[in-house]
């Protein structure tokens, strides 16, 4: 969108004068363009926090602001979760709950994740242009929508064992806002040319296309999901590919491929188990999957991939040579742990736009849009960790699970894992429990042996139960707050539905494998 460009203002509100004086008009600013309900909900979750940690406590109120903040997320296209969920981790803090020295720590206890979001998902916004010719190619030549799914689930696996799922995430989203933009352009009879075009409204769509686009919207809404959970699959295998793998392989003393084999027994036929479901519910259609590319759309997408093609000049041809090279330089150091994600993001970034001569400012600014806006929301998202951290929320259930007998720990203490995880950060479930053991360990409460057999339950149960909501898994929130979710009306809620299946099947195959493999 032409920066220059101001959009006019929602729901026929005159932007110049407001009725009622100056109290209506901050009523009318509180959180801009979301419902009246929703800003009457927030207001009402922040005069009934103080009154509920005078009346109930400290954990009652704690719990309480969790459910509150999650219903920050689940409603996030309605309002994005900043300005609210901020809102709640501000009141936390004055409220005492937790203290701002609290939140920085949680800040920099994940440092290498933000500096992840800010750098590397950049660097992949001066890689579209590549990822775009790849996978518009695999899009056209694959026919067979089953096929595609497994290619996407797959290949998303195979990379979030080696790269970041945060990575491969920003990947996704880069190459199917690519797709979503070219044909929304023809379906608003917009020509390739013109630069000003919105593909965020549909205002301008031809009432014949939009059929169509709705069905274009969800045939990229069951790619995205399948690539979103094959993040997943590949991440818990491998030390790197999640940043709680390598905490708890740091605590347990294993290297990379020590940590592979003892995750093997739960991680394999999970990642099978799920390519199967991938299958499976492309086949049957249920929870919006099953969905086609049109013949319409395929078209579109051909015409456009033959005329880039003939117009593709020196300079373009060179980018792409440029960004081949620079993936390929990615690729082996992140494989080799040259350094931190974050920092090889910003490698990419200057030597793309170095490569390609984007030297301007403003250009160079556009690949952060993105990401910024989430970097935010995953500081205040740290906020509402520092407060389980301080008032202990997650305790009782730690302390009940270790108090359980040896053979009925590893069960029970996936399953707490795979709950928690569900509602809060993985990374933080997997610190406290990790922590718990490995201090039960040094008690010599429990034998080397049953500590490694508890580090592959919670690493198994942080990683694949937290698909079901997008709290869990950062990719998930993510996707989830991106610019593509509009797009392709991607809900909390269908993104819940969607997942419902994976959850399903991943939990019960890899509790099956811990009670009968590992136990």
């Amino acid at each position: 969108m032409n920066p220059s460009h101001r959009p006019t203002p929602p729901s026929g509100r005159s932007p110049h004068r407001v009725q009622g004086g100056l109290g209506r008009a901050f009523a009318v600013n509180f959180l801009g363009e979301a419902p009246d309900w929703y800003k009457l909900t927030i207001a009402a979750f922040l005069l009934a926090n103080p009154i509920l940690l005078f009346l109930a406590g400290p954990f009652v109120t704690g719990w309480t602001l969790i459910g509150e903040f999650i219903f920050t997320l689940a409603m996030a296209l309605k309002c994005y979760p900043l300005p609210p969920g901020g809102l709640l981790a501000i009141e936390a803090i004055l409220m005492g709950m937790t203290s701002t020295d609290a939140v920085f720590h949680e800040v920099t206890a994940n440092i290498e994740v933000l500096l992840l979001l800010m750098f590397m998902v950049a660097g992949i916004y001066f890689m579209k242009g590549l990822l775009l010719f790849l996978f518009t190619r695999i899009l056209l030549k694959v026919h067979s929508k089953t096929l595609l799914s497994l290619l996407f689930c797959g290949v998303s696996a195979a990379l979030s064992a080696f790269l970041d799922a945060l990575t491969v995430t920003a990947v996704l989203i880069a190459v199917a806002i690519g797709f979503y933009a070219v044909y929304h352009r023809v379906a608003s009879n917009r020509p390739h040319h013109q630069d000003s075009h919105d593909h965020s409204s549909d205002e301008h769509v031809v009432e014949y296309h939009r059929e169509d686009l709705d069905q274009f919207r969800a045939f990229l809404r069951s790619l995205i999901m399948h690539g979103a959970v094959g993040t997943a699959l590949g991440g818990v295998c491998t030390l790197v590919g999640e940043p709680q793998n390598l905490l708890i392989a740091e605590k347990a003393g294993w290297e990379f491929l020590q940590f592979f084999q003892r995750m093997a027994p739960v991680t394999i036929p999970a990642l099978l188990a799920g390519l199967a479901t991938c299958a499976l519910l492309e086949n049957v259609k249920v929870c919006g999957y099953g969905a086609r590319l049109p013949s319409a759309v395929r078209e579109v997408l051909d015409r456009y991939a033959h005329e880039r093609e003939r117009k593709r000049a020196l300079r373009d041809v060179a980018d792409l040579w440029a960004q081949g090279v620079v993936a390929v330089l990615l690729v082996l150091a992140l494989a080799f742990h040259v350094a931190e994600v974050g920092i090889l993001g910003l490698v990419v970034i200057v030597l793309l736009t170095a490569a390609s001569g984007v030297v301007q400012e403003p250009r160079i600014g556009h690949a952060f849009e993105e990401a910024l806006p989430f970097t935010a929301l995953l500081v205040v998202f740290f906020a509402i960790v520092a407060v389980i951290h301080e008032q202990h929320l997650f305790e009782p259930v730690t302390r009940w699970v270790l108090s359980l007998d040896e053979e009925r720990q590893l069960p029970m203490l996936f399953i707490a894992n795979g709950l928690l995880s569900m509602i809060s950060d993985n990374v933080f479930v997997a610190t406290v429990y990790i922590d718990e053991v490995k201090n039960a360990l040094e008690a010599g409460e429990i034998s080397r042996e049953h500590f490694d057999r508890l580090a592959v339950a919670i690493n198994t149960g942080t990683n694949l139960p937290s698909v079901a909501t997008p709290n869990g898994q950062a990719a998930f929130l993510f996707l989830l707050t991106s610019a593509l979710a509009p797009l392709i009306r991607l809900s909390y809620g269908r993104m819940v539905l969607m997942a419902l299946p994976y959850t399903v099947v991943l939990s019960t195959v890899a509790l099956a494998c811990i009670v009968w493999i590992i136990a």
